[in-house]
């Protein structure tokens, strides 16, 4: 076979879940199968990295895709022209976005539907693109993938798709992430929360991240307990940064709230391990892969009982009520001072954390491949 794949999600030290889901399943996939030709579409000059096996052949496409406008004229001209060209057996798409003028057939990859739900959380013309476009990708998809039984549903009920055409691979839990040894958790305490213990929160800076309500609830934390534990964010920024800082100077919170900015996946998996506990309270995920991470880990979760977050974290978290900034707080206050329960959702995290794995989403997406 000749399968064409868009890679443009592929950028060095800029890997989101998207990102990962594409370079672990087609690491995978490619040097599982070295009897079939894969073209990987860049939109940008691409690191080595990414070409994974001898059977891989990159293409760099013109214009750079960052942007709607640019969207679609890489996926409707260039994306179009080049399946034209090579006449692949399929065509996939792992950010969900597909050429609606090609007659290839194609896989999408919709990890979720969050900008219909909640579209002001996205810049204008974002939201805007995703909800005139993504309702005719998943149309036009000869099958689409997604990352939960909560995205699979949410497509079926919002997007009126049939269940038989949607098909559901997990994320898995990247190498690294593991118990750490207490000297590797006191040294990266030192280097990322002045030595003191903290909640965790990994993922970009956008709105529906919730951080305004864990700020809050942090805030509200620190009050009752007078506890010297610290608020450790990590990763890029999005929209909504504006709305965070006001948020920490309001509590007078600039020394309690630690940011890391982006950081290597080494020092990731460090900040994750040494973790007091994972405070992931987002109010709309499809799939949220550093709750897989923290189980991975041996670090206890409190998170949102919204969207897909109770059918990946199981038995592993504390829930709490995504939009009441005081449950959030109860959440932090037990968990610190109840260690029975610590302990448990710890236990709970080993056996949770088996059902996902990189190498069983990569079978699964394999198998779509072909069915197609």
């Amino acid at each position: 076979m000749k399968i064409v794949v868009n890679t443009r999600s592929l950028v060095t030290n800029k890997l989101d879940g998207i990102g990962w889901f594409t370079y672990q399943t087609l690491k995978r996939i490619t040097q599982s199968h070295p009897e079939h030709e894969f073209v990987f579409l860049f939109d940008r000059p691409f690191d080595s990295q990414f070409i994974f096996a001898n059977n891989v052949r990159p293409v760099v496409l013109f214009p750079p895709a960052r942007h709607p406008f640019l969207y679609c004229i890489y996926y409707e001209f260039s994306v179009r022209r080049i399946l034209q060209k090579i006449k692949p057996d399929v065509f996939v798409g792992p950010d969900g976005l597909l050429s609606l003028g090609s007659k290839t057939k194609q896989i999408a990859v919709i990890h979720d539907i969050n900008f219909y739900h909640y579209p002001q959380d996205l810049g204008f013309f974002y939201r805007h693109y995703y909800n005139f476009f993504m309702p005719k990708f998943a149309k036009k998809a000869s099958k689409i993938v997604t990352v939960s039984q909560f995205s699979k549903q949410d497509l079926v009920q919002t997007y009126g798709v049939l269940e038989s055409k949607i098909e559901v691979v997990y994320n898995g839990i990247n190498d690294g992430y593991k118990e750490i040894e207490a000297h590797l958790k006191r040294e990266t305490k030192v280097k990322f929360s002045a030595g003191n213990e903290y909640f965790l929160f990994v993922g970009s800076m956008s709105p529906r991240k919730n951080l305004v309500r864990l700020i809050a609830a942090f805030a509200l934390f620190k009050d009752q307990t007078q506890s010297d534990f610290k608020l450790v964010l990590a990763g890029g920024n999005f929209w909504g940064e504006e709305e965070i800082s006001q948020e920490i100077n309001k509590h007078q919170l600039s020394n309690e709230v630690l940011f890391t900015g982006r950081v290597s996946q080494e020092d990731l998996q460090l900040i994750m391990g040494s973790a007091y506990a994972l405070t992931f309270v987002s109010y709309f995920e499809g799939f949220g892969i550093p709750l897989v991470e923290a189980m991975a880990c041996g670090v206890p979760i409190i998170c949102s009982k919204e969207s897909c977050m109770p059918e990946i974290a199981g038995d592993a978290a504390r829930y709490v009520d995504a939009f009441d900034v005081e449950d959030i707080a109860k959440g932090m206050k037990e968990l610190t001072e109840n260690n029975d329960l610590r302990k448990r959702l710890i236990e709970e995290g080993i056996a949770q954390r088996a059902k996902f794995s990189w190498q069983t989403a990569a079978e699964k997406l394999w198998q779509i491949i072909e069915q197609v």
